[in-house]
Order: C-alpha cells, then structure tokens, then sequence
C-alpha cells in the first residue's frame, strides 16, 4: 500500500498525489467550516471564511518567496508564518489551528517526503497546526507578537521531534555522536528563529502594527 502511494525517493506517486489532494479539500473544508462556527456572534460565519481564506492563501503564496533554503529541508520566508497566527489572533485559537492543520496539509502536497506517516504528521501536519496557539494570546497586551513568538517555538518542538525520531538515522557514521542530541533543535530552529526574528522587526514597525490592527478589526467586526 505504501509503495502505491509513495515513491521510492520519499516522494509522492500520481495515487499519492490524487489521495492527498482530496484529503486536503476535505480538511480545509472542515477547518473553514469550524472557522465559521467558532463565534457566537451573528453574523460573523462569512466573514471568518473569507479572512482564513485570504490568510491562507497569502501564507501559501509567501512560502515561495523564500530568502534561503537548508540542505535537508526547511527554508526563512517571507513571513509566512505571520499569516496563519494572525487567524488564530482573529478568532481563537481552535480556529488557528483548524487553518494551521489545513495549511499543513497544502505544504504536504506542494513539497511531499515521506519517512513514515507519523514523519509527516510532526513535519506538516502538526508543526503547522501548533501556529494556532498563537490565539491564546489574542487579549494579552501585545498579544500578536507574543502569540507569534510562542507559536514559531510550538512549531518547532514538532519539527524537532521528527528529527529525533526519524531523520537523525539518515545522518551519515562518520557524524560526531555528541551532536546528535542538539543537531535537531539548532537545524530547526536556525531558520525557524530567524525568520521570526525578521517578522518581529516588521510586527514592531508603528504603521504595520496600525494597519494589522485595522485589518483584526475589519475580520472581527460585527
């Protein structure tokens, strides 16, 4: 079964594609409907909607831009993250992580590797979900930036698991063993960091932090 859906290399097969595509409709349309149930104000379904969607879509559109790439996997954006924290600092976190979960799954299908399905599950699917913790943070003073900088370290804690687990067995032998146990979190976090370094430069500009307030308001309004 699995060699029907994954190639040899790690990638994805035709089949792999086809499955993974359908999943993914099937997930977004999930987290775009719990979006839209996630306030008890009226009023509030269509507008949540149309807010994930565009918060999506510009994160998909922004991972391309990508101002380095690491070797195995991992890349400093611009600011994709940014934008699927900012749902769940719209709406809560459960609507966060519903968008993080669906986002994940269009990272999957847009750059597959497969070690095994948990692999994947603490690569995509997980490490993107945890962006939405970022909502916890939503009525805190500060509470974007914060909640940006807390769910850019939730995210990592997934992809470093993954690491532990999985890709520390394709490191080559002659790989010094003392670096085993920290490769993983400073490979992940390097670029995780600093691509949330440069997204809290730009959160902390005065007309940014004014406009990201007028759009919040725009999503939230009644």
């Amino acid at each position: 079964m699995t060699q029907f859906l994954v190639t040899a290399d790690g990638g994805l097969t035709t089949a792999g594609y086809a499955l993974c595509i359908v999943v993914g409709l099937i997930l977004i349309v999930v987290a775009a409907y719990f979006a839209g149930k996630s306030s008890d104000r009226p009023g509030m379904g269509t507008r949540q909607l149309v807010f994930c969607a565009m918060a999506m879509a510009l994160a998909f559109v922004t991972s391309y831009i990508r101002l380095f790439t690491l070797p195995w996997g991992g890349s400093i954006t611009l600011c994709s993250m940014l934008f699927i924290v900012l749902t769940a600092n719209w709406y809560g976190p459960r609507t966060g992580i519903l968008v993080g979960l669906a986002y994940g799954i269009l990272q999957f299908i847009q750059e597959p590797f497969v070690l095994s399905f948990f692999q994947v599950c603490c690569d995509y699917i997980l490490a993107f979900a945890a962006l939405g913790v970022a909502g916890f943070f939503a009525h805190r003073k500060n509470g974007l930036l914060w909640g940006y900088i807390v769910a850019v370290l939730a995210r990592g804690v997934f992809h470093c698991l993954g690491g532990y687990l999985y890709w520390m067995d394709y490191m080559p032998e002659s790989f010094p063993t003392a670096l085993r146990s920290v490769y993983p979190i400073v490979y992940n976090y390097s670029y995780l960091l600093a691509e949330g370094v440069i997204t809290v430069i730009i959160l902390m500009i005065p007309a940014v932090s004014r406009g990201l307030g007028r759009v919040k308001q725009m999503a939230t309004e009644e």
